[in-house]
């Protein structure tokens, strides 16, 4: 019997390794028979996009591989063919993302976005409800232009070292915390002072030997690199203070009054609680922060990018989504969004008393406060002055945002009036036009000695503000090719019919006001996004939702807008985005966090996305009426 149940166990085991194997080939063999039995273009394409759909929820393959499944199975099932299909892999989008990356690359290899961070921070001041705002205004202001995931990973570091110093001088300080609280009373005799006289003797040599090692332990941080500081680090830190702790005094420490703080102090990372709060607190909000910044642009994150694309590409004669009209509408979403979510962290994390942790009085602000304002203004002075590049890739970053603002601002005549061909300029003109200029212009100063500028790293005078290397490390192919196959799925269902047989199907739905069906489509894409991925879950619904609003005669921008925002609020788990698996690697935080404030920022995000496209969105985008575009679209799809 027991060899029976360990066979049985080990298939078990077996088996699950092979899950993902398992899923990729039944799939596919277990809808087979849909298009054998229906062998319409309908049903052959309702046949690829689930499969392709399964194939991004389960993550069974990578999302960039998953994406190709319409390359080969459109051609084999005669629904599109083969040199169709590749046209979709490479759109308008794609060249504005490489435009974009190319800045970007600039922006990381000349330590800009860090100048740019150390700033803010120092601005916002080391209160700790100053501190978490500080690092999200940073940060939003970096996802405006620079993918999530890459603003999270520049921002984290430097969060981090300021953690560090906060935590560092938390055990220094510990021993301000137990001179207050073992302050003797007034009215206490002298011989109980006599008494106790031992006792203090003993605790001060205690607290010395702490601080001693504290002042060690700030010494070797100080020499690390902030990118290599974590929580692994700092686990084995506390751990060797313990030790040389105990190695000084093995057993007296049970002689030294409140016994049980100094021990929970010793079994913790953390000072105490409350540090342990500002760390969760700090970590939470910069990947909030990432979220909230790459709602802003048109550019910031790739859900925008494929909803613009899409958008575009189905209803050709709408000219009404640009960078422009984009950002006017979703900056005041990410402002509300921005202090709604500081407010939600700091009464979940630090309280409500937002007196003391908010005062900018520098009479109110402890030693610990002043360290780690010291150590920001030391990471910032280590960047020397600004440099000759620095300054090129700023210009650079202000020019690109001019152009894209006053290409068509729709209120007065653009720049592209002065051309007598309209509609052959786009925002990826621009950011192809700037990025490609990076490739020209030498990072070092024309005309100047060689210790006028800082060290490229290149003996080549002419050596280029980025290279190819530099560029092709930060370009996300995969998301390229992710979003390409949602455009050649997308191609699928206009040409086959599926989209307008979808929207038939869902023509009870034509009794709902036009909010409540904006607001359940928003709900159920922000709950399926926190398993799937964004890109894969928008890529999915974007032609459902678009064929729902023709059904039901609802401008199509009512319904794609919000669920487009809302499909990037996965911050529930760390599997919901790569920014929430980067803080969620540190250390600080556990799943129940995330769940708890995730649940939170949720709900903000929903409500403020929802208030704004009955409010500001209605004139901005003509929601009361359906438009001609959608009308001609409708007419279309029907014949």
């Amino acid at each position: 019997m027991r060899l029976e149940a360990a066979a049985r166990m080990d298939l078990i085991r077996k088996l699950w390794r092979a899950r993902k194997l398992i899923l990729v080939v039944l799939i596919p063999l277990s809808l087979l028979p849909l298009p054998l039995i229906h062998p319409t273009s309908e049903a052959c394409c309702a046949y690829v996009l689930m499969v392709t759909a399964v194939y991004w929820v389960s993550e069974a393959v990578p999302l960039g591989a998953a994406a190709l499944v319409p390359a080969f199975l459109y051609p084999l099932f005669g629904v599109l063919k083969s040199s169709e299909v590749a046209a979709e892999y490479c759109k308008d989008t794609t060249l504005l993302l490489m435009g974009v990356i190319c800045l970007a690359a600039s922006i990381e290899k000349w330590n800009l976005h860090k100048r740019i961070a150390l700033r803010m921070v120092m601005i916002a001041g080391a209160k700790p409800g100053m501190l978490v705002l500080g690092f999200m205004c940073c940060t939003v202001f970096l996802s405006m232009w620079l993918s999530n995931t890459s603003t999270t990973a520049m921002v984290m570091p430097i969060a981090e070292a300021v953690l560090q110093q906060l935590i560092c001088t938390g055990l220094a300080d510990s021993q301000d915390d137990s001179e207050t609280a073992e302050a003797p009373e007034d009215d206490a005799s002298l011989s109980d002072k006599e008494e106790n006289l031992d006792k203090n003797q003993l605790e001060l040599l205690y607290r010395n030997d702490i601080n001693e090692c504290t002042k060690q332990e700030l010494s070797t941080l100080s020499e690390e690199q902030t990118g290599e500081v974590n929580g692994v680090g700092l686990m084995a830190n506390s751990r060797e203070i313990i030790r040389h702790t105990n190695g000084h005094l093995p057993q007296i420490a049970i002689e030294i009054p409140n016994v049980k703080r100094v021990k929970a102090r010793r079994d913790s990372q953390y000072p105490t609680k409350r540090d342990h709060m500002i760390c969760k607190c700090l970590s939470l909000s910069i990947t909030y922060a990432a979220t909230i910044g790459g709602l802003i642009t048109i550019t910031g994150t790739s859900t925008n990018l494929i909803f613009a694309e899409q958008f575009n590409t189905r209803y050709p004669d709408a000219k009404v989504i640009n960078f422009g009209t984009w950002f006017i509408f979703s900056f005041p979403i990410a402002i509300i969004m921005l202090v709604l979510t500081w407010l939600w962290l700091h009464c979940l994390f630090l309280g409500c008393n937002f007196r003391e942790t908010c005062s900018l009085s520098k009479k109110r602000k402890t030693r610990r406060e002043m360290m780690s304002e010291k150590r920001i203004h030391e990471e910032y002075e280590k960047l020397g002055p600004i440099s000759y590049p620095e300054v090129v890739t700023g210009v650079f970053f202000i020019l690109m945002t001019l152009l894209w603002f006053t290409r068509e601002p729709g209120f007065v005549p653009g720049w592209t009036s002065l051309f007598e061909k309209k509609g052959y300029r786009t925002d990826a003109t621009v950011s192809v036009l700037l990025g490609f200029l990076l490739f020209l212009i030498p990072a070092r100063r024309p005309f100047s000695s060689s210790s006028s500028y800082k060290d490229t790293g290149d003996d080549d005078p002419l050596a280029p503000m980025i290279t190819w290397k530099d560029f092709q490390r930060l370009m996300p192919w995969e998301i390229v090719i992710l979003v390409g196959g949602g455009y050649a799925l997308a191609a699928g269902c206009k040409v086959s019919g599926l989209s307008v047989w979808i929207g038939r199907q869902l023509e009870p739905m034509s009794g709902l006001p036009p909010w409540a069906v904006t607001l359940l489509a928003c709900l159920l894409v922000s709950a399926v996004t926190e398993f799937a991925s964004n890109p894969a879950t928008l890529t999915v619904f974007l032609p459902i939702l678009s064929a729902l609003s023709e059904t039901l005669q609802i401008n199509p921008l009512h319904t794609l807008i919000p669920s487009t925002m809302c499909v990037s609020f996965g911050v529930m788990l760390p599997v919901g985005n790569p920014p929430n698996a980067i803080v969620f690697s540190y250390g600080h935080v556990q799943i129940s966090d995330m769940v708890k404030a995730g649940f939170g920022v949720n709900l903000i995000g929903v409500a403020v996305v929802m208030l704004a496209i009955t409010t500001w969105g209605v004139p901005l985008f003509n929601l009361t009426e359906f438009p001609a575009w959608a009308v001609s679209r409708n007419i279309t799809g029907i014949l």
